[in-house]
């Protein structure tokens, strides 16, 4: 159960009006196929309960999990064997100094981009994770949620990821949860779906500045920053921060409206609590509140993940805002997101990134999001869904 979450990527914003439309499952496994030759097959995952490159397209497979769940007494009750100088620790994630390590660890070692330019910088407060309840179709899962797995540079050559891997699954497994939900950068066997990263330029002078963006054919500097100029002040009535006691109302509006994909998280109140409650440098959440009646409308967040800016002497941090889960029912999604754009400015985010699941694709162009250069690969472990969903049928956003 590995998760590898998408590098920070060269933004092609500037004037741009289209993607890439040749980006079905089918599509991207064949020329993955063809790119690869027998001696990269991916040997771990084919032994692994996940759905497999030659299972595409074979309806006569049952949906649901691939292996039953075991007894826990038959699950292997001592952790795998590691290479002779190492051994496995249990973080305390509530000791600071610990939390340090692994934050530290992170920051040197997890996700970078292909020219080495940028580097994910999770805050300390991303550091934790709950069991997760995800509806796939009609049937509420409990899954992990798996994320930040990192090897140390240094240890790179030792083969020591597909052992982790086995060991976080059997931890998860001795906590009686069989399956899990993860993403990647790169294709593995087999995404439920893909889905494309789009960027909202915020701060265009410093993302060219840094390598992040280009400028456009024609375009000048000036005439670059009054094109992502945003308003001042915001336009819907009633737009706020949300508070603890919004709670059930947020969850109400987010139930009702991730009911509809094919696969979503499935939020009780205390899941709204912990993910989506304000949090400063973690997560952000407004809602719109009637004027009128007081109901709770509408609903956006963003979560707070930026990277480390490497080799440039004039800025060491890339502050990135990542659309999260967002409702619209009485103010248009393209006036509610423009909302969240200009509070995101404001709080001087230099960029806001989104991916084009569940209604996003209803603003990117029109807001001025342009098309990145990644796509990100959402995987279920042991669990096979017999088609693929579209990124619009999914109602899933993993940090």
């Amino acid at each position: 159960m590995a998760d590898n979450n998408p590098p920070p990527e060269e933004n092609q914003i500037v004037e741009s009006s289209t993607t890439k439309d040749d980006t079905s499952l089918e599509t991207i496994v064949r020329r993955f196929q063809e790119s690869m030759s027998d001696s990269k097959t991916h040997k771990f995952w084919e032994t692994q309960p996940v759905g497999q490159f030659k299972d595409i397209g074979d309806t006569s497979l049952p949906e649901g999990p691939i292996e039953p769940a075991t007894p826990l007494s038959e699950v292997k009750q001592d952790p795998y064997n590691l290479p002779s100088v190492y051994e496995w620790t249990t973080c305390d994630m509530a000791s600071d100094d610990i939390c340090s390590e692994v934050y530290n660890l992170l920051r040197s070692n997890y996700v970078e981009d292909d020219e080495n330019m940028f580097r994910f910088n999770y805050s300390k407060e991303f550091l934790s994770g709950v069991p997760a309840r995800i509806r796939v179709r009609d049937e509420v899962v409990k899954m992990a949620e798996i994320n930040f797995l990192c090897v140390h540079k240094k240890l790179r050559s030792k083969r020591l990821a597909p052992v982790m891997i086995k060991e976080v699954t059997r931890r998860v497994h001795l906590e009686n949860i069989w399956q899990a939900a993860y993403t990647a950068g790169v294709v593995l066997p087999t995404p439920i779906t893909t889905c494309q990263y789009w960027h909202r330029s915020l701060n265009p002078k410093k993302l060219i500045d840094v390598g992040f963006s280009r400028l456009g054919a024609r375009m000048t500097m000036s005439r670059t920053i009054k094109l992502y100029k945003l308003p001042e002040a915001l336009v819907t009535p009633g737009f706020r921060k949300m508070e603890l006691l919004d709670v059930p109302a947020v969850t109400r509006l987010l139930r009702n409206y991730l009911s509809q994909f094919g696969v979503a998280t499935d939020f009780d109140e205390n899941d709204v609590e912990h993910w989506l409650l304000p949090r400063e440098d973690v997560v952000d959440s407004y809602l719109v509140e009637s004027p009128e009646t007081h109901d709770v409308t509408d609903f956006c967040s963003f979560y707070t993940l930026p990277s480390t800016i490497l080799g440039n002497p004039n800025y060491t941090t890339l502050k990135a805002a990542y659309s999260y889960y967002n409702v619209a029912t009485q103010t248009s999604f393209l006036q509610l997101m423009n909302d969240a754009l200009i509070v995101s400015k404001q709080k001087g985010f230099d960029v806001f990134n989104a991916l084009d699941v569940m209604h996003n694709e209803s603003f990117l162009k029109e807001l001025k999001f342009g098309p990145g250069d990644g796509q990100l690969h959402y995987y279920l472990y042991n669990y096979r869904l017999r088609s693929a969903l579209k990124p619009s049928e999914l109602g899933l956003v993993l940090l």
